[in-house]
């Protein structure tokens, strides 16, 4: 079961995020699932998962690749140490593209549930880079 699910992890990693693969994302991604990291307010659901890699990530860094340094998994659970590299392209949260390289380093849970994501816990230094972006 570790296996499958570590396995499941990174094929979200490679075919949603770094690809943009939205039948992926359909079978990979449970109807009911929640984002417990998503921001006070925000939306926590499977469509603002979509929307974070498709209408904010994507579109603002170009040649996006998704390095999974550590992975562990126990029972239905799987931690993932990883960093998403690319170009600075287009507009990241006001920010207009800089043609620099980024890395945005993230840790993240991810329950599994029937072969699917059902819910997400994360960190990842998504606000320093678009502050460092800012400065420069």
């Amino acid at each position: 079961m570790s296996e499958f699910n570590k396995t499941l992890v990174k094929r979200f990693n490679q075919q949603v995020i770094a690809e943009g693969d939205r039948h992926a994302f359909d079978d990979l991604v449970a109807e009911d699932f929640i984002n417990r990291s998503a921001p006070v307010g925000a939306a926590n659901d499977r469509e603002s998962l979509w929307r974070t890699f498709d209408q904010i990530l994507r579109p603002a860094i170009s040649q996006l690749q998704v390095i999974i340094e550590d992975q562990i998994a126990e029972r239905d659970w799987v931690t993932t140490r990883k960093t998403l590299t690319g170009l600075h392209t287009g507009t990241l949260f006001g920010v207009a593209a800089s043609g620099k390289a980024v890395s945005i380093s993230v840790i993240d849970m991810v329950r599994i549930a029937n072969g699917k994501y059902a819910e997400h816990w994360g960190l990842n230094t998504l606000a320093q880079v678009v502050n460092q972006l800012k400065q420069d």
